[in-house]
């Protein structure tokens, strides 16, 4: 965790840790969440727009006391948009020894109660380019040290003017939404929750916290996360799915279990009363399905086939990897889903799969497996 005295910067920007996107094409489970109501922000399109608007405003200056004037109201939009801080805080800079060049580190310093103070900010470096171009403008010399400190109403009255010009409502065009905006977009790319705290100087992770909301949809995004991850790990079948079970018909003895993947595809698990009744399987609960790669069955038709297994898939072979006596065959789906079949290297041959053929996979209810977090 970052301290209030820790000395090294804390990077205001950056990808999920493993990736932008994880295993099986899901979002990072960090971008899983909703803002609350109450909390205006923009969204990239929107901040995208009102930097375009801010950029063709600076341009346009002819006077060299007007294109002053812009570029120091440029700066101190950047400032805004990659720091999270507040207007007060960036007028307040001192840039001669608040931001350090050769790093591209912004220094927010005072005490004020409930806030951590001093900070360290880090500047995604084409941002820290920028501004470094922009102090080079010999029209910003006699002003070093205070090119920032501007009329606070001026200000304000140029961000509202911008943001009318791109079509940003009313109650989006301020500086403060810029803050909100860089605390959503933090953490959306995965920053954790007690860095974008001290990025914006909260003084509790609770002041942070009022960003999140999570919906009954984001909840069950995360469960099927975490649950399709963990099946993974556990199982030595190479055939797992997560769903949602849509339909439960129960028996003398048995259940028939129907769940629905993210993708759509529909199974069924036949299972025992007392299976069903221990994992408490119910409709609308997540599960996962396995079904172990030798009980796969590889029809190669373009039609559907008739039989009375109840689990059918339609797929483009992947891959194929041959042994001496059995062969691996892993078909595709869809862009998330593959399923892997073990069938014996004459099989293979006599019906003469190759990769890139239309393939059917099909499995009886009782091989699939159900499992539950």
């Amino acid at each position: 965790m970052v301290t209030t005295h820790t000395k090294k910067a804390v990077r205001a920007a950056g990808p999920c840790p493993a990736a932008a996107t994880m295993a099986q094409g899901r979002p990072c489970p960090a971008k899983i969440f909703s803002v609350p109501g109450d909390i205006k922000h923009l969204e990239s399109d929107q901040l995208s727009a009102l930097a375009a608007a801010f950029t063709a405003w600076k341009d346009r200056a002819k006077r060299p006391d007007v294109r002053l004037s812009r570029g120091r109201v440029w700066v101190i939009f950047l400032l805004l948009r990659h720091c999270g801080a507040k207007l007060g805080e960036v007028l307040a800079l001192d840039d001669r020894v608040d931001i350090d060049w050769r790093t591209g580190v912004v220094r927010f310093g005072g005490v004020k109660e409930g806030e951590i103070l001093p900070r360290e900010v880090k500047l995604p470096q084409a941002v820290a380019d920028e501004l470094a171009r922009c102090f080079d403008d010999p029209a910003f010399l006699s002003l070093r040290g205070s090119v920032l400190h501007m009329d606070g109403g001026y200000v304000r009255r140029k961000f509202y003017e911008r943001g009318q010009e791109c079509g940003l409502p009313k109650e989006l065009c301020n500086p403060r939404i810029l803050r909100h905006s860089r605390a959503v977009e933090l953490l959306r790319g995965g920053v954790p929750l007690t860095v974008v705290q001290t990025i914006l100087g909260h003084g509790s992770v609770n002041l942070t916290a009022h960003y999140l909301s999570f919906t009954r949809e984001d909840i069950q995004s995360l469960v099927s996360y975490y649950i399709h991850k963990e099946a993974r790990m556990k199982t030595s079948a190479r055939n797992t799915f997560i769903g949602q079970v849509s339909k439960v018909r129960t028996g003398t003895i048995l259940s028939e279990v129907t769940l629905v993947t993210p993708r759509g595809h529909e199974l069924v698990s036949v299972i025992t009363n007392e299976s069903l009744e221990k994992l408490e399987i119910r409709e609308g609960v997540l599960v996962t399905a396995s079904i172990k790669a030798p009980l796969v069955i590889l029809v190669k038709d373009d039609d559907a086939p008739v039989s009375s297994m109840r689990n059918r898939l339609y797929g483009t072979v992947l891959r194929i990897n041959e042994g001496a006596i059995a062969a691996e065959v892993v078909m595709r789906v869809d862009d998330d889903t593959e399923v892997c079949a073990l069938v014996t290297d004459e099989s293979v041959k006599r019906l003469g799969i190759a990769v890139g053929d239309p393939i059917w996979a099909m499995f009886k209810a009782f091989s699939v497996v159900l499992g539950v977090d």
